[in-house]
């Protein structure tokens, strides 16, 4: 089944409409990972859920060897929607993870629907509230977290709320596509207050890089 292709005009106010309200549409999905088979082309959860997404195209990864790369070979990216990603998955009762609980970097519940899900990142690669679809699967990721292993890379840590759900994304290479970019004034603002971490001051420097002397953050 193929997944309909909307505008992103449709796109945008989905999204909006479904983070202003962060209420029951914004409940963690549970789903029985006990079918899950880790062979084929297709994967799908007890509850009908796809995990495989579709093969990034032959045009995007070409596109990409354009580029340098990061320390996982994968292209390091300007300001490119349609991109080859390295994608890795996370859950919130990692032992990295669990001084964090359920929240994620912004202070807010992590997501994951149906529609919408969180997803962590370098936010001096993708700010964030950057929004982004991955070819072949239905939802919508918004960047709302970061992580110190991925300071530095490309790569996307997709929020997942178990370790069976985790393990069965594993590590995979998909074609991402920036529905809208996030902030990096908003990304600066919150890094400034936690450049004692060394990710979070490498993040913050970038971020300054990119904005100019004349949008700086004081770091406090």
């Amino acid at each position: 089944m193929r997944i309909p292709r909307f505008s992103t005009a449709v796109l945008l106010a989905s999204l909006a409409s479904l983070l202003a309200s962060c209420g029951p549409d914004l409940q963690v999905v549970k789903a029985d990972v006990s079918r899950y088979s880790g062979s084929g082309s297709s994967k799908w959860l007890s509850t009908g859920e796809r995990y495989s997404p579709d093969h990034p195209s032959a045009s995007v990864i070409a596109e990409g060897s354009r580029y340098s790369k990061d320390k996982h070979g994968m292209p390091l990216y300007n300001r490119e929607r349609t991109r080859h990603v390295r994608t890795t998955a996370y859950t919130c009762t990692e032992a990295d993870h669990l001084q964090y609980g359920s929240m994620n970097a912004t202070g807010t519940p992590l997501k994951y629907s149906g529609r919408v899900r969180s997803a962590a990142a370098d936010w001096s690669v993708y700010p964030v509230g950057t929004v982004f679809r991955i070819k072949g699967m239905p939802q919508l990721y918004v960047v709302d977290d970061y992580g110190s292993a991925l300071t530095g890379t490309g790569t996307v840590d997709l929020y997942k709320p178990s370790h069976g759900h985790m393990n069965a994304w594993g590590r995979r290479n998909v074609e991402l596509t920036i529905v809208q970019w996030g902030s990096y004034a908003r990304s600066a603002e919150l890094l400034s207050k936690r450049t004692h971490h060394a990710h979070c001051r490498e993040m913050y420097v970038n971020i300054q890089r990119k904005l100019g002397n004349g949008a700086r953050t004081a770091a406090r």
